[in-house]
């Protein structure tokens, strides 16, 4: 951290990660200025200001932990906001908040270009629209929810629906084709994901394109809840600095909101509507502003949220999606019926699918499908309690159909291979339409549906269906 102040203060109060600084009445720094702790630990120790009490004391909010720390202790203002390194650097290192590696590799140099972690959103005049289809080859996302170069999206769903696999698979599979840099930030994760997508990123040979900043789950609040910022000023350099395009994933966001909500209560606020901070709003909307697509060059933004106990009305959760482009449902129903990836091609929506942007044939193809599973789940009661012969002729059709569009839209993901031992598989949205628009005419209709689940285009599952012929006519 370099110091440009030469302003003291001394310890006046510890209570865990909040910390009171006493400073001379002329001397006292600005609210979000960084302080550095001249104790005597080996780890530096930043905190960040964020009230003054009284015209001598300011209350700031520590970035790491604080044991071992005691009043009286000298504190040293830096006279501006928490700097990190940024540039090409930092490419290939896994950073913490304050822009230190922690890979177990060299130090950063001391001469690194540094840019603050807080900074005004790019102005409304200069924003590019984002109405360019980032292609996944995730079958139902291309389809259902496209996402959008230069847009937010996310994932939502609850605990074990496959938030962090969705997030890793679209990291594997845009790595072949995508040439910009990518920025992932770990935000209240577990330490062992993120020595896992270490490992990933080293085994697949694009660690040298992608920078990974981590506030882990066992790191105080503060660095939880200013970690998302640090990752995205370096997102930030690329693309205002080195014109690059830059994709930036964050996992988990709803821990940013936790971290913040940590804060809030330790800095003494009331809390507002579910015991959320009351700057939820403003909170959310900083992080989000800031990503957009500026002179050419864009951020695009895929975020995992956490939805607390499934319920998406949560005001963590509709806070979030305000701000999106593109909002991907996870299903605990379709994951326990273990339809992989769990999304839900009825809740899920995008600002792209439109038939001015994706095209006619995209548009009408993909309403069609959400006509069909939409029409079968209004008939799934009447067949628990009746069963499907009581169904007319056409709503049979239309059943069987719909149960064959739901098994095509799954397919084998690539990090997950090494646990199911199935290849993982990428399609091309033009193969993904080709299937659908059979189905939907049914051109598939006396095929087992056993042969289109977990495949990637129809021609899989109509390899599945040749060779099932001969053993089902074998004596």
């Amino acid at each position: 951290m370099e110091l440009s102040s030469q302003a003291t203060g001394t310890v006046i109060s510890v209570r865990g990660a909040v910390i009171d600084v006493a400073f001379p009445v002329d001397e006292l720094p600005k609210l979000g200025d960084a302080l550095v702790v001249e104790w005597d630990q080996a780890e530096t120790l930043v905190l960040e200001v964020q009230a003054h009490l009284d015209e001598a004391t300011v209350r700031g909010v520590a970035l790491q932990a604080t044991a071992g720390l005691k009043r009286g202790v000298i504190v040293r203002a830096t006279g501006a906001p928490i700097r990190v390194p940024v540039g090409d650097a930092v490419l290939g290192r896994l950073l913490d908040v304050t822009g230190r590696a922690r890979d177990n590799g060299p130090a950063l140099p001391d001469d690194l270009a540094r840019a603050p972690i807080h900074s005004p959103a790019p102005p409304l005049g200069e924003r590019s629209p984002a109405t360019a289809m980032f292609e996944t080859g995730i079958k139902v996302i291309d389809l259902l929810a496209p996402l959008p170069q230069g847009g937010k999206a996310a994932m939502f769903g609850g605990a074990g629906v496959g938030k962090t696999v969705v997030v890793m698979e679209l990291i594997h599979a845009m790595v072949q084709s995508y040439q910009g840099i990518s920025v992932f930030a770990g935000i209240g994760e577990r330490s062992r994901e993120g020595h896992e997508l270490l490992s990933e990123m080293r085994r697949s040979g694009v660690l040298d394109r992608s920078v990974l900043v981590y506030g882990q789950m066992n790191e105080p609040p503060g660095a939880r809840w200013r970690v998302g910022l640090t990752a995205l000023t370096i997102a930030e350099y690329f693309r205002d600095q080195k014109h690059q395009n830059v994709l930036l994933l964050m996992d988990n966001v709803f821990r940013f909101v936790q971290a913040g909500s940590e804060v809030s209560g330790l800095l003494g606020r009331l809390p507002s509507r579910v015991g959320y901070q009351p700057t939820l709003a403003s909170e959310v909307a900083a992080l989000h502003e800031r990503i957009a697509s500026v002179s050419g060059a864009s951020v695009t933004a895929i975020e995992a949220v956490y939805v607390p106990a499934d319920d998406f009305t949560d005001p963590a959760v509709t806070a979030i999606s305000s701000h999106l482009d593109s909002i991907i449902v996870l299903s605990r129903t379709m994951a326990a019926e273990g339809m992989y990836p769990a999304v839900d091609p009825l809740n899920s929506s995008s600002i792209l699918l439109d038939p001015t942007v994706v095209g006619d044939e995209h548009y009408r193809t993909a309403e069609a499908v959400r006509e069909t599973i939409a029409h079968y789940r209004e008939l799934q009661d009447i067949i628990s309690l009746l069963g499907i012969e009581e169904l007319s002729a056409q709503d049979r059709q239309t059943v069987a159909r719909a149960r064959r569009l739901e098994r095509f839209l799954t397919q084998p993901f690539s990090v997950t291979e090494a646990f199911t031992g199935v290849p993982g598989r990428s399609v091309a949205l033009a193969e993904t339409l080709k299937g659908c628009q059979a189905i939907l005419r049914g051109a598939c209709d006396r095929w087992a549906e056993s042969s289109f689940y977990m495949i990637g285009s129809l021609d899989e599952a109509e390899a599945r269906e040749t060779r099932a012929r001969p053993a089902a006519a074998a004596p």
